[in-house]
């Protein structure tokens, strides 16, 4: 693929002007396989799927067991966990049962390695040939770098529900893990907007953020953090109601060890705070996506389209009890949300970069 776009028939000067845009198209893929690493992570969530290997094997575990030896192999070491032993063993697992909750795993763990390969590769192919233009080396070698995180922090997510007491993993490591996926697909999109002005324009800056854009990027980050505690707690479980929980508008919850322990460990008072905080983020994105408007009407269209399914969805997987389909929707728009601020705060910082000095 990298070769065949790398020697369409361009030639002379139009040629140098054409590369950044096959890597901004190339970046695109990549966003978009982001996304559905973050779909397939959340379906890996919401079967509990997510313990059933327990080892880290980066060559030999990109097959999965391919007969029933190996089977009953990778299900014996599953039986020695917390997991098994107190919640999955209990009630009545089946090889079979354990079989699906392994391929969301291993599909997960899977496509990131698709992922690492599809960057990595061609990212070499353009660095030799001296594809990459001047200042974008460091960008995209720290997009490189996020890519291995993403791989880092989803096994020490892992290796913290497989000892001790735990029987599911630590809700701090899945966020630092969903976040960074998040970020990085922030970063392919503002980087593939920014390489596709350079090859239309051919002199085009980078794009600077503002203060517009910060603030609201900001609401949204505490947003997306407080989504992940609610899928690490299991907290969207809390209510089956909307708009009150527990027949009240503030649902009780255990404040003993005080109100920041309750935040971040109470899944009634961490729900409750969710559902709400959703809209500060909406009168954040509506600011932004209002500056936008003049000067990119498509960009503002998206953030209003995506922040408005977004809500519609989360409603629903609190009504449906967390069906898992409406669930997986609901962490679907969260990404394309994440794609569309980047969008229209690109567009607000490339109005900034391009006034006179």
């Amino acid at each position: 693929m990298v070769a065949a776009l790398a020697h369409e028939n361009i030639t002379g000067p139009t040629r140098g002007l054409h590369r950044p845009l096959i890597l901004a198209r190339w970046l695109w893929v990549m966003a978009v396989m982001v996304v559905v690493m973050v779909v397939v992570g959340g379906i890996t969530r919401l079967t509990e799927s997510g313990l059933s290997i327990t080892e880290w094997k980066p060559i030999m575990g990109a097959l999965p067991p391919l007969n029933e030896a190996q089977w009953l192999a990778e299900f014996e070491a599953y039986k020695q966990i917390p997991e098994y032993q107190l919640v999955t063993g209990p009630a009545g697992m089946t090889l079979a049962d354990y079989k699906f909750i392994f391929f969301w795993e291993w599909f997960h763990r899977f496509w990131g390695r698709l992922l690492g390969l599809v960057f990595a590769l061609p990212l070499a192919w353009f660095w030799i040939k001296g594809m990459i233009p001047a200042g974008y080396k460091p960008r995209l070698l720290a997009l490189l770098a996020l890519g291995g995180m993403q791989g880092a922090f989803g096994w020490f997510m892992v290796r913290s529900g497989l000892s001790g007491e735990m029987t599911d993993v630590s809700h701090f490591w899945l966020s630092i893990h969903l976040l960074t996926a998040f970020f990085t697909l922030a970063g392919l999109v503002w980087t593939a907007l920014d390489l596709r002005r350079l090859g239309i324009l051919g002199a085009a800056r980078p794009a600077r953020l503002t203060g517009v854009a910060v603030f609201a990027a900001s609401i949204l980050f505490i947003q997306l953090l407080l989504g992940a505690w609610v899928a690490g707690l299991n907290a969207g479980l809390a209510s089956d109601s909307w708009p009150l929980m527990q027949g009240r508008f503030i649902p009780e919850y255990d404040g003993s060890r005080g109100f920041f322990y309750a935040l971040t460990h109470d899944p009634y008072l961490l729900h409750f705070v969710h559902r709400w905080w959703a809209w500060v983020t909406v009168a954040a994105l509506v600011i932004l996506a209002r500056k936008v408007r003049p000067l990119d009407r498509r960009a503002s269209i998206a953030i209003h389209s995506a922040f408005g399914i977004q809500i519609i969805l989360g409603i629903a997987t609190v009504w449906s009890g967390v069906d898992l389909w409406i669930a997986t929707a609901h962490q679907l728009f969260g990404a394309l949300l994440v794609a569309a601020t980047a969008w229209d705060a690109h567009v607000l910082g490339r109005r900034r970069q391009d006034r006179p000095a």
